[in-house]
């Protein structure tokens, strides 16, 4: 028990460490931000159509369930034991903070993709950066809104709105609504998951949020009819890279919020929509080069400095 909750004192204290936290919420938005375009990339080898929101929701549990799994292994691996199940209302909250952050959160997610291009869906995306700076003014005495704060805040939304201008990236209405629910229900997740890793083992946290809310995306998904069958050998690898991505996002996720600021680690939410961009151009063939994506990347980019210089001064 003492080298377990030493293992785990020691884990906290590298992702509280400003460079290593630093370091890692770039690797985690670099995940996530890789995560739209393979998701597109998966429909088609699953031959999986825009419509078919059953498979959609089948293809989504299949690389929760998996990623749950991974955790499983990542924690028994850097703690040395298999992470504690909690008991009593501490299991009850965790089950229900899955059926939020993975099952709604996702199916919206996944229904936004079928809809939206890459670089569009990750630029709307991006917002969960700045509005987790604006709940966390509300929720924390430490982490209140400045000036600066703010500013960046509006730059970063305004380059959403460029974004947006003449409907570009093929996105329909039904698509910005779903990508913008699943951005709300993410940041709103935020404090949840951070106080809900301070009662229980965090990797036990992650693997019943992404068990629990993978296993009712698949159950809905099969009760609608949903199914899978790969059309391609490359299937599975990216099938299972999604899974990986979920998994290691969501730990690195959780370890960032119970250990630091929110406002502090959301504003790393810009490397999503770059890598975002970058990698729907390489793999699915889309424009990179739109002035609209330019200019609210670029937008969105001094927003999120805006916020992290003001951090850094008040930390000095």
């Amino acid at each position: 028990m003492t080298d377990k909750t030493s293992r785990t004192a020691k884990l906290d204290a590298l992702f509280a460490t400003p460079v290593f936290a630093v370091i890692f919420a770039f690797l985690c938005n670099c995940f996530w931000g890789s995560a739209f375009p393979f998701i597109k990339m998966g429909y088609r080898l699953f031959a999986i159509d825009s419509a078919d929101t059953a498979s959609i929701l089948c293809f989504a549990g299949v690389r929760f369930m998996l990623g749950s799994l991974l955790v499983l292994l990542a924690g028994a691996l850097l703690e040395g034991r298999l992470p504690s199940l909690p008991k009593g209302k501490v299991l009850v909250e965790c089950c229900a903070l899955g059926l939020w952050q993975t099952t709604t959160q996702y199916a919206f997610y996944y229904a936004a993709v079928a809809l939206l291009t890459g670089a569009f869906g990750g630029i709307l995306n991006s917002t969960q950066s700045f509005l987790g700076v604006i709940l966390a003014h509300f929720l924390y005495q430490s982490d209140r809104m400045t000036p600066a704060k703010a500013a960046g805040c509006a730059v970063g939304f305004a380059g959403v709105l460029v974004a947006t201008i003449g409907n570009h990236g093929s996105g329909s209405g039904w698509g910005i609504f779903c990508m913008m629910a699943a951005t709300v229900i993410f940041t709103v997740s935020g404090p949840w998951n951070k106080s809900v890793t301070k009662k229980a083992d965090s990797f036990m946290v992650c693997f019943l949020n992404l068990g629990v809310g993978g296993l009712a995306l698949l159950v809905l998904g099969l009760a609608m009819g949903g199914s899978l069958h790969p059309q391609s050998p490359m299937g599975v690898p990216v099938l299972l890279y999604l899974a990986f991505v979920s998994g290691a996002g969501y730990v690195l996720w959780a370890l960032l919020m119970k250990n630091n600021p929110v406002s502090r680690i959301s504003v790393f939410g810009l490397v999503n929509p770059v890598v975002n961009v970058l990698l729907s151009a390489l793999l699915n063939g889309e424009p990179l080069f739109e002035w609209q994506y330019l200019a609210a990347l670029v937008l969105v980019c001094v927003g999120i400095w805006l916020v992290n210089r003001k951090g850094k001064e008040a930390r000095a």
